[in-house]
């Protein structure tokens, strides 16, 4: 007898998570035709999930499966400052998360897990159970399992695993499209043969596939976009993979019996990304920040040549872009006074939100001191955090266009950045019959799964029990 079968009256959670699902697209757009999220929908309750800051896949599923912002674990990107010199950065893998998360409480407590895919899981940290590591692994060759011998089972199931999409910034829009359906389809198919095989009391998984779709063919989709071009071969290619992914999720619910609490859940959502801002170029165009040599072609920001004795701030690419003070006597070549740290801020905060787009219309940029969005703040916080057009727009770090404005990537093709609220979905075993929900926090997942399974929360934890879960 399959283990899925036994125990039948004993509570178990199974967490879906789909890595940038969008609440328009799921909630609003496409739901009627998404039979199997619709009818956990109906048969549960569901609404917007408000993302950490910055709502980026990382921290987002770190904070949560912790329990704990971003300023508490002290991640604030894939990349962080190693220290207060210039060019010393860190990974965040989960070396990186010194707090517990749900499966390591679970683990203590003799819960069983089963975990696929979870955003900073890699290298393996010891569980109660089996854990497979995320897109951030380099590759299969790496012991990316734990324990470290079942990445053999997994290619006796699936044969080739695969962690994440090779180059999904690219033009390589064909092979792309191939390789996430072939990646998903090889996730799921583990994640049937674990819930089947394996003994669990708490299975969790997170599909990359929904962010990496999303990235590559926005444009093909969203009319809106500067990009579209009508008739495009891919115009429902977003629309076909949630299809599939309904489909993917169908099957998992056959495995989920009715003590079987189901969660479906996105770290962050996306949207049209309607340009870059050059921050670094602004900086210099602003006297914030000196070159000895100005490049004549795009370079990143760690091959610039930064006068730093003439230097006042500077700042990282990507979805939001960090700024970083020149302060003396925290940094090697600081110049900022500490009695100018804060008139200096405020003066940033001024000028980059009053960014106008190239047509000279604002974009309602937010720019945000870490300590108004986080009481504690470790590891090493931005001095300021800024997300142009309120996400819309993404940061690029490299200095040599002679614009503050690209209509690009600097790391490769990119039609979308993220959006502030994921989705939350529910199914427990006392139907709710489609109650929406509101108030929802990232935060709140990890103490309403230990809730769930009556296992103690940690006082620490920094979300609430949402009890229309439970």
């Amino acid at each position: 007898m399959a283990l899925n079968l036994w125990n039948r009256r004993r509570r178990r959670v199974m967490v879906i998570g789909l890595d940038c699902a969008e609440p328009q697209l799921v909630f609003d757009r496409w739901l009627d035709r998404l039979p199997n999220i619709r009818s956990i929908i109906q048969q549960g309750a569901y609404g917007p999930l408000r993302s950490c800051d910055p709502p980026i896949t990382v921290p987002a599923w770190a904070v949560m499966t912790s329990s704990k912002k971003p300023g508490t674990l002290g991640v604030y990107g894939f990349r962080n400052r190693a220290d207060h010199s210039y060019d010393k950065h860190v990974i965040a893998n989960s070396t990186a998360i010194k707090a517990d998360r749900v499966w390591d409480i679970l683990s203590r407590q003799g819960k069983q897990v089963i975990l696929i895919g979870i955003p900073q899981t890699f290298p393996p940290m010891p569980v109660n159970g089996i854990l497979v590591g995320d897109f951030l692994t380099p590759d299969i060759k790496a012991d990316y399992t734990y324990p470290t011998e079942f990445k053999h089972e997994i290619a006796k199931v699936v044969g080739e695993y695969l962690l994440d999409v090779r180059e999904f910034r690219s033009d390589k829009k064909e092979a792309i499209l191939n390789e996430i359906f072939e990646m998903t389809r090889k996730r799921f198919a583990l994640a049937r043969y674990l819930l089947t095989e394996k003994e669990w009391d708490y299975f969790m998984m997170v599909e990359i596939g929904v962010d990496r779709i999303q990235h590559a063919f926005w444009a093909y989709m969203d009319k809106t976009h500067r990009n579209h071009c009508p008739g495009n071969p891919f115009e429902n290619a977003i629309f076909d993979y949630y299809q599939f992914v309904d489909a993917q999720i169908g099957e998992l619910l056959k495995l989920a019996d009715k003590d079987t609490t189901v969660f479906i859940v996105s770290d962050h959502g996306a949207q049209k990304m309607e340009g870059s801002v050059c921050v670094n170029e602004w900086l210099i165009r602003e006297g914030y920040l000196t070159l000895f040599e100005r490049p004549s072609v795009p370079t990143p920001f760690a091959k610039l040549n930064v006068d730093w004795s003439k230097t006042k701030a500077w700042g990282d690419g990507g979805y939001y872009s960090r700024i970083s003070l020149n302060v003396r006597g925290r940094e090697p070549r600081g110049i900022v006074e500490p009695l100018e740290y804060e008139s200096l801020r405020t003066e940033l905060i001024g000028k980059l939100e009053a960014i106008p787009d190239q047509n000279g219309q604002p974009i309602g940029t937010k720019v945000y001191r870490p300590e108004e969005l986080y009481e504690v703040r470790n590891g090493m916080p931005p001095d300021l955090m800024v997300y142009f057009g309120n996400l819309a727009w993404r940061s690029a770090g490299t200095v040599g266009r002679n614009s503050i404005y690209t209509f690009e990537n600097d790391t490769g093709p990119d039609d979308a950045n993220h959006g502030q609220y994921g989705i939350f979905i529910v199914r427990p075993p006392a139907a709710k019959n489609g109650l929406k929900l509101q108030g929802l926090e990232i935060q709140d997942i990890a103490p309403t799964i230990l809730k769930i399974l009556g296992v103690p929360i940690p006082s620490d934890m920094e979300g609430k029990v949402i009890q229309d879960a439970c």
